[in-house]
């Protein structure tokens, strides 16, 4: 097991990576705190991973809720879900809840601790790749709205990340090269050298090696932690972090958080905004190849759908959180593991490649 740590002064907290943590007692005892304790689930995950944690936390006051399953379910009624059970069950302001599952499970699941009796705490325990590298970390958590991605939330941190790879043996196979979408994003905009490496593990990673698998998500995670310790709360820094995300956000939304998985959205952004990056100039043909080339590599959709213009992309895209006094900011490429935010590109070249796919 390694241990790494996101650095925010009282509010630091350790993310523990290994195989068969949620089989250590002792260390989910450990890492849980509270006498009352709720895991948040969903129906696929729940029957899978439950209850080795009901069983090591036995000697608490422990209860299970079971989401539905799906982005579409990342919504207000969801949330509310969570919110009558633990007014039913009367849990007070030192009660801990506990995200066992995907994105979905834990950004819902920690703005359901971050809103409830104004905050309590809560453990993230992601069971899909993409949780694990990326959704589980920073503290970002929050909902859906029907015209926009994550639009309902709030900063709020965990008080563990236990990543536990055995999980992944039981993730579907779409599921798996979804959550290589968001490994790659590290190093395309962040890091050359964990380009490189994944350039050529790729195939083990999806192979489940699980000696790819734990490097993939150990780095991913350390690059995201250094991220988070220096902006929190994404004034600056931490907007590298969303490379491809804008486009893939819109997706998301145009096609109702149902057809398309968070992690092949962001795949197509990833090449969306390398084409942009290559249109502006700011990278050469051969930088933007490796990102397609990598994307497609994972199986991973490297356009857009087909319904989707350049005018419902860019009334979507005007949504994005980065957009600042209406100027749409996106995350560029600037060379092989460098990015920058900006608002300083042309709308023309944007429009013309949209509508090019």
């Amino acid at each position: 097991m390694n241990t790494l740590n996101v650095e925010l002064g009282e509010r630091s907290y350790p993310i523990l990576i290994g195989t068969g943590l949620l089989h250590d007692a002792d260390l989910l005892k450990k890492h849980i705190p509270g006498k009352q304790v709720l895991i948040v689930s969903n129906e696929t995950v729940a029957p899978l991973h439950a209850k080795a944690l009901l069983d090591a936390l036995d000697d608490r006051q422990v209860h299970l809720i079971s989401l539905p399953d799906g982005e579409k379910f990342k919504n207000l009624d969801t949330l509310n879900l969570i919110f009558t059970r633990l007014l039913e069950l009367g849990f007070d302001r030192s009660c801990t809840l506990v995200a066992l599952g995907g994105g979905v499970v834990g950004d819902v699941c920690g703005y359901a601790a971050a809103s409830y009796q104004r905050g309590v705490k809560f453990v993230q325990v992601p069971t899909t790749l993409l949780a694990q590298v990326d959704s589980s970390v920073g503290g970002k958590t929050g909902i859906n709205h029907p015209m926009g991605k994550n639009m309902i939330g709030a900063f709020y941190q965990p008080q563990a990340v236990l990543i536990d790879i055995e999980t992944l043996d039981t993730l579907p196979e779409r599921e798996l090269k979804a959550g290589v979408g968001e490994v790659i994003k590290y190093g395309l905009g962040l890091d050359l050298e964990f380009l490189n490496w994944l350039e050529n593990n790729v195939d083990a990673i999806l192979g489940r090696d699980r000696d790819a698998l734990a490097h993939a998500i150990e780095q991913s995670c350390a690059i995201k932690a250094r991220v988070v310790a220096n902006d929190e709360r994404e004034s600056g820094q931490r907007a590298l972090l969303n490379l491809g995300h804008t486009y893939g956000h819109a997706i998301e939304t145009h096609t109702g958080y149902s057809s398309w998985l968070h992690g092949e959205a962001v795949g197509a952004g990833l090449v969306m905004a390398s084409d942009l990056a290559l249109a502006e100039g700011m990278i050469d043909k051969v930088t933007a190849d490796r990102c397609r080339d990598l994307v497609l590599r994972c199986g991973l959709p490297v356009a857009p759908p087909e319904d989707m213009n350049s005018e419902r992309f860019l009334a979507l895209m005007a949504r994005d959180k980065k957009t600042l006094d209406n100027n749409l900011r996106l995350v560029l490429m600037t060379g092989a593991g460098q990015s920058v935010c900006t608002s300083n590109f042309s709308s023309k070249n944007l429009t013309q490649l949209i509508d090019n796919y």
